[in-house]
């Protein structure tokens, strides 16, 4: 292919993307397979590197990220972003209702003569506000609120939210700007939380500072992975044709923009408080999270005649829902310790329903909001529920505390073994530093792993740890491989099949891969996707503990905290002690050398789904395989999944959904070809 064939195809290419990013992120009408539109953007990468005078700063490839920005650069602009008033019951919806009929001269006892007033009534996004330059249909800048005169240009990560489109279609402007809403929505926050706590991370406490931590990172491909999505609302610009602001919205849907289908346009502020009262019920229903309704007067004529306040229209206002409170008893505060040692203090309260759950317990996160809240045993405490998701509690009713109630004091030792708390300066949290000797840390550790996606040693469980450890046969995970089975028969419980069963387990785990050792030792922050990029750049256990920070941070998703965490675990005695004991075992330390050779990028962009029984390989080896040459694997299926790879005994409702879906079935013989030939 020459130069000029090859600016053809790639521009064939891009439109083609565009489409189908269009189908998906914006209408959720899919047109082609995941495998397809695939294809189609590994055929775009592919030109693109062998013609890079081509590549465009545009382009659908770029929104699979890379690029890092070190610092975000602050932004004037061109037209304020002011906040919204707000309001919070029928009374002052129907305050504004009569100010807008004064402001626009009408007569309130005389509707009939008075011209007519349209309300547009959309959904309150919780997320991080946006505005959205384009020039020529062109996508040019993407800036934050920020102090609503000047925010932070985040187009890099703006790039990778598939549902904002690049290159605009239709009859658009020639220059304007468009502000909504990113947000992040629950199933995605739920994952990231899933993944956080399995390396010992705190969770993050709500999707909408996930969405705005999100946008501020400084790797835009971590950014693309988070599944942001963007809903826009709001049009501005000198050359904005059309007569209204719903006009407008439905124009914008056209040129490619995501408009939330649940805007509406509504004739009276009785239809407002009507549509506010629906939503206050059903927006629990929603994959994403709104605090409350945004209200507009919909005639641009209108809105210009009203004005603006020194910091709002004069022609929109924000329905803010009540957070579902309740009150109730706090019984008892105790203390948890998580496997890293991370201490978290949890009231324990008089059952009571919230938001459709049974609450009974609510964090109370650190010694600070301890003392914030001055929350004592005893107390009647309001909760709701953090983002919809988390119970908080958020006050104290001090009309109804004891006059005897003591003032809570932090522990200021380890309730699990008495070792004296400590707190790094910086950190919100007390942890007990002894990882060695501190049961819950001990056994956290342990059952990590053990665990399915470490070394999967499943007759070992939770239960059957306890009992080892607290009978003093391990002491930390070197030790599971001294156990021998005369030891594991005094247990309870503990039969003769069982005792072979586990040390059988055991034995196997020796066979376990290089990258899943390396994940289940349990580096804080080293996730599994973490652990795999670090062994196959590493090589092996040896070298890893030899490498410097300097060198870790040249390893594929290894940031500063990553790097100082891996360089202080081999830095501890105790830990090397560990590892010395694991090597000694004959566990798998570093890279086979199949392996070695084995790794391509030949299945990159491609989700596989694994479901029945192999003759020439097993599911963890067709999962491994699936990784070393750049695939995923995914526990379920959906419309982003390329293949389901189809054994015998496959379940009937994966291949139900697979067919309905249009993913595609490929036998083990297929995927083997797959491979061969890519």
């Amino acid at each position: 292919m020459n130069a000029s064939e090859a600016e053809k195809r790639i521009v064939e290419l891009s439109e083609q993307i565009n489409f189908h990013n269009h189908q998906y992120y914006v209408l959720d009408q899919p047109s082609i397979s995941d495998f397809d539109f695939d294809q189609l953007l590994e055929e775009l990468i592919r030109l693109e590197k062998e013609f890079p005078q081509f590549l465009s700063d545009l382009s659908p490839s770029q929104r699979v990220g890379g690029a890092v920005t070190k610092s975000f650069k602050a932004v004037p602009h061109k037209y304020p972003m002011l906040s919204l008033s707000n309001s919070y019951s029928k009374e002052d919806l129907l305050d504004f209702d009569r100010k807008v009929k004064e402001g626009l001269g009408m007569n309130t006892l005389d509707l009939f003569s008075s011209p007519n007033i349209n309300y547009v009534c959309e959904l309150k996004f919780d997320g991080l506000s946006i505005g959205l330059s384009y020039a020529n249909g062109l996508f040019q800048q993407a800036v934050t609120r920020g102090d609503g005169v000047q925010g932070d240009d985040v187009s890099t990560n703006a790039k990778t939210i598939r549902s904002i489109p690049l290159q605009l279609k239709g009859d658009f402007p020639k220059s304007f700007e468009i502000r909504g809403e990113i947000f992040m929505p629950r199933k995605s926050f739920e994952a990231i939380n899933k993944e956080r706590e399995e390396i010992g991370d705190a969770p993050l406490a709500n999707p909408r500072n996930a969405a705005s931590g999100t946008m501020k990172m400084q790797d835009s491909a971590v950014v693309a992975s988070r599944n942001l999505d963007c809903y826009l609302y709001y049009l501005l610009g000198e050359d904005v044709a059309q007569l209204s602001h719903y006009e407008s919205l439905q124009a914008a849907k056209t040129w490619g923009f995501k408009i939330s289908e649940h805007t509406k346009l509504v004739s009276s502020i009785e239809e407002v408080i009507a549509f506010i009262e629906h939503w206050d019920k059903e927006r629990f229903n929603l994959p994403f999270d709104i605090d409350g309704i945004v209200i507009k007067v919909d005639d641009y004529k209108q809105q210009l005649r009203l004005g603006f306040t020194a910091k709002s229209p004069r022609w929109a206002i924000a329905y803010k829902f009540k957070a579902e409170q309740v009150s109730t008893q706090l019984l008892e505060i105790t203390y948890q310790v998580g496997r890293t040692g991370a201490i978290t203090p949890v009231a324990n309260l008089q059952p009571v329903a919230l938001g459709g759950t049974m609450v009974k317990r609510a964090s109370l996160h650190n010694a600070d909001i301890i003392e914030k809240l001055d929350v004592r045993v005893g107390d009647f405490v309001f909760v709701e529920k953090g983002g919809e998701i988390i119970p908080k509690i958020i006050g104290v009713d001090f009309s109804k505390r004891n006059p005897a109630a003591e003032k809570t004091n932090y522990i200021t030792n380890c309730p699990e073994c008495d070792a004296l708390l400590q707190r790094l300066e910086g950190e919100a949290n007390h942890f007990c530093p002894n990882d060695s000797a501190c049961p819950p840390q001990v056994k956290g550790r342990i059952e990590h792993f053990v665990s399915r996606k470490a070394m999967n040693i499943d007759s070992l469980g939770a239960e059957t740890i306890d009992q080892l450890v607290k009978a003093g046969l391990i002491h930390n995970i070197g030790d599971l491989f001294q156990l021998r089975k005369e030891q594991l028969l005094p247990l309870e419980r503990m039969a003769e099949k069982s005792a072979q069963n586990l040390i059988a387990g055991i034995e196997a785990a020796k066979m376990v891969p290089f990258e899943r050792v390396l994940y289940a030792i349990g580096i804080r922050h080293v996730g599994e996707t973490t652990a795999k990029k670090i062994a196959k750049k590493v090589k092996s256990m040896q070298l890893l503990m030899q490498a410097s920070k300097e060198e870790l941070l040249q390893i594929d998703e290894v940031g500063e905290t990553i790097a100082e965490s891996i360089a202080a675990y081999f830095a501890d005695e105790k830990n090397r002690a560990i590892i010395q004991q694991l090597m000694q075992a004959g566990l798998q330390f570093e890279l086979s050398e199949a392996q070695q050779q084995a790794g391509s990028d030949k299945l990159q962009g491609l989700t596989f789904v694994i479901s029945g029984v192999f003759n020439k390989y097993s599911r963890d080896q067709l999962k491994e395989m699936i990784e070393l040459n750049g695939g995923k694997n995914s526990g379920s299926i959906s419309g982003k999944t390329s293949y389901l790879l189809a054994g015998e005994n496959m379940g009937p409702e994966k291949l139900k959904k697979a067919q309905s879906l249009g993913v595609k079935l490929i036998s083990e013989d297929d995927f083997i070809a797959l491979l061969a030939n890519t």
